[in-house]
């Protein structure tokens, strides 16, 4: 079995830089062994997204950077074979803007789309998280990124429970 580490960013406005929070579900054979979720202050106050994830720059301003807080989120990514999120492409873009703000090197680590993992197992559509925790029957709190995380880990981990495989 594999080990990934299934990761959820919500972001403070349009930007991708702007990370605010981020969660992350490490899973090894099938089992959750760790779950961390930080609280990220970003480059800038603008707060555009509060009406969907309820953060607010109060809630972050005595927080760590991104840059700040990149040795801790390294030292789980690094361990990864992939990375899981749903609507992967938009992680990933978050991930690689929040290094390229700070000067970081980009994590050489494959990105696996829950969204088209939703579609290919079990045809399941419209595929936003929520219709597909609803339709796994898997609970979540939509936009708090450690929810949002396990949620991926666990659309992985119940199809890898019917025969589902990673390939990259």
């Amino acid at each position: 079995m594999s080990k990934f580490v299934a990761i959820d960013f919500e972001t403070a406005n349009n930007s991708r830089a702007s990370a605010c929070s981020v969660g992350l579900v490490t899973v090894a054979d099938s089992q959750i062994i760790s779950e961390e979720v930080f609280l990220i202050k970003p480059p800038t106050r603008q707060f555009l997204f509060t009406d969907i994830h309820g953060l607010t720059w109060n809630d972050v301003k005595d927080e760590m950077t991104f840059e700040e807080l990149w040795p801790n989120l390294d030292e789980i990514i690094s361990q990864a074979e992939y990375l899981v999120a749903h609507n992967a492409p938009f992680d990933k873009g978050v991930l690689n803007k929040c290094c390229e703000e700070y000067d970081i090197q980009v994590p050489d680590v494959p990105f696996m789309c829950t969204v088209r993992l939703a579609r290919s197992q079990w045809g399941i559509n419209p595929t936003k998280l929520n219709n597909v925790c609803d339709a796994l029957d898997i609970p979540l709190n939509h936009h708090e990124a450690l929810s949002d995380a396990r949620a991926s880990a666990k659309i992985v981990m119940i199809a890898e429970s019917e025969g589902w495989k990673y390939q990259d």
